[in-house]
């Protein structure tokens, strides 16, 4: 029993608290983003690059406007909370960039 406690308590500790499965996921497919976006061409074939980053604003495309919406409002609250000035811009630029502010009521 105190072995299980003690890996909830470290896996509490290491792993960030997300509000929501939303906010985890956006989470990890910022990170995705944001490591594609950095990668030099060694890292990664630029062709690939764009062809997920294509991906993703098609699949942004595809959202309902209230799903938009609330993703806006999740990145915000992403960015405002982000301490690295460079990760805190791409939040802010990533509606425009990725398309999510077409059409949103």
């Amino acid at each position: 029993m105190a072995g299980l406690f003690c890996r909830d308590l470290l896996e509490s500790a290491l792993m960030p608290a997300y509000s929501s499965l939303t906010h985890a996921l956006a989470e990890a497919l910022v990170d995705v983003l944001w490591f594609i976006e950095g990668s030099e061409d060694e890292q990664m074939d630029p062709d690939d690059a764009v062809k997920v980053l294509e991906g993703v604003a098609h699949l942004v495309s595809t959202l309902s406007s209230d799903q938009r919406s609330d993703l806006i409002d999740l990145l915000g609250t992403m960015a405002e909370a982000e301490s690295d000035p460079a990760r805190r811009e791409f939040l802010e630029g990533f509606p425009e960039g990725f398309g999510l502010l077409d059409d949103v009521a």
